[in-house]
């Protein structure tokens, strides 16, 4: 029951609500991955389940595309469908012009393909992700893992000499063994506190061999639906400029999805 959602779940799913109005019928669209992208693919499948509607679907992570057959949504490779009309993913963190920190949950290889193969992206986030400069939220660097620890050094030089507050590099681990992507590759996360030159921090760090790429979305997204605790819901589109408010109301046919 929506009673029983805390509030920054509530702004979760409320964003993830909104962003439903940009699917539309016959799409090639890309599914996201993390919490709120979760809310999203349950909604889209609820509509495939329910309405009949018909998407060409491609997952951004094993873990979606999981998910995304649970739900009753067919999953396609990208190379099947070559291009996508819109993709729809969460962020760990955006800006005033939509510069993005992903890679929290693992998957931002794998995000980053899929969003640049897209006519549209759309980022839904609640509000606590919305930052004035990136960096509070650690920077993901996938790397390969031959030599991880050589590339964990050469990273930590590079970024001495860069515009942050900070310059700790983590190994991102699970449990008591290093984070494997579903590349195959270890992330090594950032802990910057505050990017200055996040266009010169994506520049540097990808010219260092054995970084794959970085958490770093730079001119990828055009629009953001925001969710904020108190139901209200922001939408801002970079290439319009146009910023729209409306409310977003979970009624009881949202309850009853939700216990699913």
């Amino acid at each position: 029951m929506s009673e029983e959602l805390s509030p920054a779940e509530k702004a979760k799913f409320i964003c993830a609500k909104r962003a439903m109005d940009f699917v539309k019928p016959g799409m090639r669209l890309g599914l996201g991955t993390g919490s709120t992208a979760t809310w999203l693919v349950r909604l889209i499948g609820e509509e495939v389940r329910k309405n009949g509607l018909q998407i060409i679907a491609v997952a951004t992570s094993a873990q979606t595309a999981n998910l995304a057959r649970e739900c009753g949504i067919p999953v396609h490779t990208l190379d099947e469908v070559k291009w996508l009309d819109l993709t729809i993913d969460g962020a760990d963190e955006f800006d005033p012009k939509l510069n993005l920190i992903k890679g929290g949950g693992g998957a931002l290889l794998q995000e980053k393909i899929v969003a640049t193969a897209s006519d549209r992206v759309v980022v839904i986030a609640d509000a606590s992700k919305d930052v004035e400069v990136l960096g509070r939220f650690p920077l993901p660097v996938e790397v390969v893992k031959f030599g991880w620890m050589t590339t964990k050094g050469l990273i930590e030089e590079a970024i001495s000499n860069l515009d942050v507050l900070g310059q700790t590099v983590t190994l991102r681990m699970k449990n008591d063994t290093p984070f494997v992507t579903d590349e195959g590759h270890y992330i090594l996360d950032l802990h910057l506190l505050q990017i200055g030159n996040p266009r010169e921090m994506s520049l540097i760090l990808n010219q260092i061999p054995g970084v794959v790429e970085t958490g770093l979305f730079l001119d990828i997204a055009d629009v953001v639906v925001i969710g904020h605790v108190d139901g209200r819901v922001e939408v801002r589109d970079i290439n319009t400029g146009t910023v729209e408010f409306e409310r977003i109301d979970i009624v009881e046919q949202d309850n009853m999805f939700m216990d699913l």
